[in-house]
């Protein structure tokens, strides 16, 4: 499907070259600002659900021993790569860990192509013992990564993953948004996901416009973490949600906590660096316990 406000031909695809090309070329002097914490997976325990967000759309997750990691990007700049650089937007801030930092990761999740999410500089720092799961017609551009175990899934198909911690259920399923990599490959799939293990639920949003697709899932029971984006919305309001949209569907699929993400990490969009997290907060007010974390590099236990 196609999002209704892509245009990814003509005279949209020269602006956005040119717009990579502005921001390596003006951007590569400016410093990166440190994550707020530095997360500490070492010392996790394997008999909870643990959290940590390192930055844009990337959530290390201790799954009671399942090691996930989402939409991984981690180097300091996405975009096309050329020898000895990377053509794209920088971060503004670094991930809360580098590759070098990870435990072993036993599950990569990957919602879809694009380059915030999709960052093949991140994913070739993986060997094959890692399995990954990722949208229907996207695993062609991992042919020349070390992963050996790799699953599409399409929406409303589940996956189980077997790991030496155990077994776990991984669901994709409609979000609002669209996959394309490049121009000409807008047949590539996009996917949220639901992670299912020892009765606990993990909802992992990716990217999406509002949908009701959210308020579907609550069907199969409440959800524990709904991890959430809330960023890119302005102008970008066809593909990513309001802060405010983020919290009506993790409310719809019957979240406890909501973990805001898909912010302060890269400028992909018009709103201020505080506004997605502000606005955030502010349509929780009534309920503050339930943010998961605020800023990049936190821990969340889940109770």
């Amino acid at each position: 499907m196609r999002n209704k406000n892509q245009n990814l031909g003509g005279s949209h695809g020269r602006r956005w070259y040119a717009y990579l090309w502005h921001e390596w070329k003006v951007e590569r002097l400016r410093p990166i600002a440190p994550a707020f914490a530095r997360p500490a997976p070492a010392e996790w325990s394997d008999n909870r659900i643990t959290a940590a967000w390192l930055g844009h759309a990337t959530v290390l997750v201790n799954f009671f021993g399942i090691r996930i990691l989402t939409d991984p990007v981690l180097f300091p700049r996405i975009g096309i790569r050329l020898p000895g650089l990377t053509l794209g937007p920088k971060r503004l801030t670094a991930s809360a860990l580098t590759v070098r930092d990870l435990p072993k990761i036993d599950i990569v999740l990957l919602s879809h192509a694009h380059f915030d999410h999709f960052d093949m500089r991140t994913l070739h720092r993986f060997d094959g013992s890692t399995t990954v799961i990722t949208p229907g017609r996207t695993r062609d551009l991992l042919r020349w990564t070390r992963f050996r175990d790799v699953s599409e899934l399409h929406w409303s198909e589940i996956k189980s993953v077997t790991t030496s911690a155990g077994k776990i259920d991984i669901l994709a399923f409609r979000v609002e948004h669209w996959g394309a990599r490049k121009r000409s490959d807008t047949y590539r799939g996009y996917n949220g996901y639901v992670l299912e293990r020892n009765n606990r639920r993990i909802l992992f949003g990716g990217d999406t416009a509002l949908s009701d697709s959210f308020a579907k899932l609550r069907a199969s029971g409440p959800i524990d973490l709904a991890i959430m984006p809330i960023g890119a919305y302005n102008p970008w309001i066809h593909s990513h949600c309001t802060p405010e949209q983020a919290v009506q569907m993790a409310n719809e699929a019957g979240a406890h906590f909501i973990m805001p993400i898909h912010h302060q990490t890269f400028r992909l969009s018009s709103e201020d660096f505080r506004e997605p997290i502000e606005r955030f907060q502010a349509a929780l007010h009534e309920t503050p316990e339930r943010i998961a974390l605020r800023e990049i590099g936190e821990t969340f236990v889940l109770p």
